[in-house]
């Protein structure tokens, strides 16, 4: 099990939703278990980073992750939400959802 994990931050704040609704757009990619997008709660105090909205996604092995990458909504994804984020990071690792 590989997990996906990105953060992104809005260029404007009043770009967040924007930002939500154009990374929706990866759910009908059909490579992953597991799919979701949600609103950072903002709630952490400690770290200096500032983050409006994260992916998580779980995929079955590397396969499946290029496969979600190199599917076409992927790429009109990444032409609509860059323009409007600020930062991003992403993060993938392997799982054992058994541990």
């Amino acid at each position: 099990m590989i997990r996906h994990i990105v953060f992104f931050s809005a260029a404007d704040p009043n770009k967040v939703e924007d930002i939500r609704k154009g990374l929706m757009m990866l759910r009908d990619i059909p490579h992953s278990q597991h799919f979701e997008v949600g609103l950072n709660m903002q709630s952490d105090a400690i770290s200096g980073a500032h983050v409006d909205v994260v992916v998580y996604a779980e995929f079955n092995d590397e396969a499946a992750l290029s496969a979600y990458k190199a599917d076409p909504i992927y790429q009109h994804c990444i032409a609509r939400v860059r323009p409007l984020r600020e930062m991003r990071i992403a993060a993938d690792f392997r799982a054992d959802i058994d541990s």
